[in-house]
C-alpha cells in the first residue's frame, strides 16, 4: 500500500519537475537569443563608429534601440514559457 502512495506522489512531483524544466529551459534560451543580439548589435556599433566617428549619435541611439528590441524579445521569450 505504502509503496503505491510513493507511486503516485512520484508522479505528481514529476508533473510539477517537467513544467519547471520546460520554464527554465525556454527562459534560458530566450535570454541566450536577447544576449547574441545585444552582442551582435554592440559589434556592428562600434565597426560603424571607427568607420566615420561623425555620426557617433545616431548610431549610438539605433542600437540602443535595437538593444532595447532584442532585450524585449527575450522577456516575452521568458513570460511565453510561463503560461
Amino acid at each position: 500500500m505504502e509503496l503505491i502512495s510513493m507511486a503516485q506522489a512520484a508522479a505528481a512531483h514529476a508533473e510539477q519537475l517537467q513544467t519547471a524544466a520546460s520554464l527554465g529551459m525556454t527562459g534560458g534560451l530566450g535570454g541566450a537569443g536577447a544576449a547574441i543580439g545585444v552582442g551582435l548589435i554592440g559589434s556592428k556599433a562600434v565597426e560603424a563608429v571607427g568607420r566615420n566617428p561623425g555620426a557617433f549619435g545616431n548610431i549610438l541611439t539605433l542600437s540602443i534601440i535595437g538593444m532595447a528590441l532584442a532585450e524585449g524579445l527575450g522577456i516575452i521569450a521568458y513570460l511565453g514559457g510561463i503560461k
